[in-house]
């Protein structure tokens, strides 16, 4: 069997400290887990990942469009020598996508929530600059290329309509 005796002890640390904030749980494989919040507690979750088990990188940020609602998923490595990597996700519902931005907690996050606002929309609030980053400068306002509604017909004629 494989030894995840670390990976669970964090989980249930979560599920005791935070109770019903905590929506799913999964430890897929050693060094991998996978946690679901209730996204009004991003940043008391957030908090104390990093500052109590040492959570304090993010090496991505992943948008999924999720039909009615967006999941924001933080992948977040933890200061170890046998690192974790947690995903933190938290879904918000896609016609008011507002999450607190975890810029304050986690710094290296900024760039990656711009990309997330930029591509899917999410609107991270107190976030310190989300204009564009990775989109052309004409790009059409509200239109979030990641997002299931466009198709790739649909993006390639707006940006034909852009260079006109």
């Amino acid at each position: 069997m494989i030894e995840t005796k670390r990976e669970q002890e964090i989980v249930d640390e979560l599920k005791e400290k935070f109770g019903q904030k905590i929506i799913e749980t999964k430890v897929q494989k050693p060094r991998r887990v996978f946690v679901t919040i209730d996204s009004n507690s991003l940043i008391e979750v957030a908090e104390y990942l990093a500052h109590e088990k040492g959570f304090t990188h993010v090496s991505t940020i992943s948008g999924l469009d999720l039909g009615k609602e967006l999941g924001v998923i933080y992948h977040l490595i933890e200061e170890s020598d046998l690192a974790i990597t947690l995903s933190l996700r938290a879904n918000i519902p896609k016609e008011n996508p507002k999450l607190s931005t975890l810029v304050k907690v986690i710094p290296g996050s900024v760039l990656y929530e711009r990309e997330v606002h930029e591509l899917f929309g999410v609107i991270f609030t107190g976030h310190p600059d989300l204009s564009p980053l990775i989109l052309p400068e004409k790009w059409p306002s509200g239109v979030y290329p990641l997002r299931k509604e466009w198709k790739v017909e649909d993006l390639k004629a707006k940006i034909n309509r852009m260079r006109k």
